[in-house]
């Protein structure tokens, strides 16, 4: 009567298979892990990796197989890999030609402020020259795998460009290029037909440029844009483009400082300088006042950027908000990694500040 209240049937073998059942639910069995998977598969654990999580480099049959076997097995995914299998590391590279540079500090600032809020490390990739530049894409998918690779100031070629795309990484660029990646700009060509626009308004017409190209990058004219407008300005003014008034040089400030003088030496030397960075336009600027010459009132100089010593030095400048487009281009790698969707083309405006380094011309 005692057993049967407990609700134990007087039947033995019946009994038997209940307490083995008992017992097999008490006893911890042996876990099913992913190289219990890739054994009975007959493959890699990567293999088992990428066919459990949709990645890509599996055939469609050999993700069947490896699924039914899974199932069989009982083997079940945890959510860590998982999340680790679709390259959610919690970090994004940050790639860049020079770091020194008061731009490319200013977007780091930005981006990392924005990452640092959602708890995202920023592992800062530089690559002064074409040589290192092939070399990160070149050795990435050996680096610490990364969720998204934010490329400031440089292009991405076709053949890097698909080299983060099999990496199944977000790609996003500020500053300079038009890509068919989400980037953060701004209009560069309105940023220097408004340079030109100001030294004309003063009366300027025979207007020199100083055009640099990044000696990271000798193949892209990174801001060909601010020669483009430029130009299309000085033509719609009937101002003169002489070949001689426009001096390229890579982007160094020595360089556009000996870039200065040899315009200073030109028979009939201009009235304005134009550079394509604030950086570059102080380089000028010191060559001017050694050769014995004041600003403005023999030259006028005016740059591109809102570098902080443009103020210090009342240098006029096209300014930019560098900081925010960091922050801008962090925003909306954060967004992608989520699946959000994105503005991919987001172009923000820069503004005249004319200081005491332009005036008309004699």
């Amino acid at each position: 009567m005692e057993a049967q209240r407990s609700g134990e049937v007087n039947d033995p073998a019946r009994n038997r298979f209940r307490r083995t059942i008992l017992w097999r639910m008490e006893v911890p069995q042996p876990v099913v892990n992913m190289a219990d998977v890739a054994q009975r598969a007959g493959v890699g654990m990567a293999t088992v990796s990428r066919a459990l999580s949709g990645a890509y480099g599996v055939s469609e049959s050999t993700r069947r197989r490896i699924r039914d076997i899974a199932e069989e097995m009982g083997y079940v995914v945890h959510p860590e890999a998982s999340r680790l299998a679709r390259g959610a590391t919690g970090r994004v590279a940050v790639l860049l030609s020079h770091a020194s540079q008061w731009f490319f500090g200013a977007v780091i600032e930005g981006i990392e402020r924005e990452l640092r809020r959602a708890e995202v490390d920023v592992l800062l990739y530089q690559v002064p020259d074409a040589d290192a530049r092939h070399g990160f894409f070149r050795d990435l998918p050996t680096r610490r795998k990364v969720d998204a690779v934010i490329v400031v100031g440089m292009p991405v070629d076709d053949a890097e460009r698909r080299a983060l795309e099999a990496l199944r990484v977000q790609i996003v660029s500020v500053s300079g290029q038009l890509t068919t990646f989400p980037f953060v700009r701004i209009d560069d060509i309105e940023a220097s037909r408004q340079a030109a626009a100001h030294l004309l308004s003063l009366g300027h017409r025979r207007i020199a440029m100083i055009e640099a190209v990044p000696p990271s990058i000798p193949e892209w004219f990174i801001d060909i844009g601010r020669s483009d407008g430029f130009r299309a300005a000085l033509s719609a003014a009937g101002a003169p483009l002489d070949p001689a008034l426009t001096v390229r040089i890579p982007w160094d400030i020595e360089a556009a400082a000996l870039a200065m003088g040899g315009l200073l030496s030109l028979p009939e030397p201009p009235t304005a300088v134009y550079a394509h960075s604030d950086e570059l336009a102080l380089a000028a600027v010191r060559t001017i006042r050694r050769a014995g010459l004041r600003v403005p009132e023999d030259i006028s100089v005016i740059g591109i950027d809102g570098h902080p010593l443009a103020a210090l030095t009342d240098l006029t400048t096209i300014a930019q908000p560098a900081a925010h487009q960091g922050a801008t281009a962090a925003r909306m790698t954060l967004a992608l990694l989520a699946g959000q969707p994105v503005d991919r083309a987001v172009t923000v405006p820069t503004m005249l500040v004319p200081r005491r380094s332009t005036a008309p011309p004699k």
